[in-house]
């Protein structure tokens, strides 16, 4: 049964990257992953199995260090973990982000990881690149790993 990754995608960054990543893993002898793409529509739905998540990072004022931070269009994303006891399901948060954006960069990742107590496995710029995906592939696979 593949793992499944929650993911928000806004700009379709997010939505491409975990394609390119589940592609990769069809390929590969190890884990596989399921995609489910959360949005302002989704009903809220109980997890009953780990799963990991993937989120981008928007933020609309405060430079999330010293003077707040408003992180806007993840809140399905937000809302999915934080229903009922999903929460307690989620084994790991990858993030991406642009680097241009600094100490903001991969934020909202780092938000969800503390949040929900759960590890921040990854980030990658963008729509990241070939390389990214073999990176979080086999972080994600190790991650899996572990909890055995």
């Amino acid at each position: 049964m593949p793992t499944r990754i929650l993911f928000i995608s806004q700009s379709g960054n997010t939505r491409a990257f975990v394609s390119k990543l589940i592609d990769y893993a069809a390929k590969q002898a190890g884990p596989q992953f399921e995609g489910i793409e959360i949005n302002d529509m989704s009903p809220d739905q109980h997890e009953t199995s780990p799963y990991f998540a993937f989120v981008p990072t928007y933020l609309d004022g405060g430079n999330g260090i010293d003077n707040g931070v408003k992180e806007i269009m993840t809140n399905a994303l937000f809302d999915q973990i934080s229903f009922g006891n999903n929460a307690r399901h989620l084994i790991g948060v990858v993030g991406s982000g642009n680097k241009n954006f600094n100490a903001q960069y991969v934020l909202t990742a780092k938000r969800y990881a503390q949040t929900f107590d759960s590890p921040l496995i990854a980030d990658y710029e963008l729509r990241g690149n070939q390389n990214d995906v073999e990176r979080i592939y086999y972080a994600l696979c190790k991650t899996l790993d572990d909890m055995q």
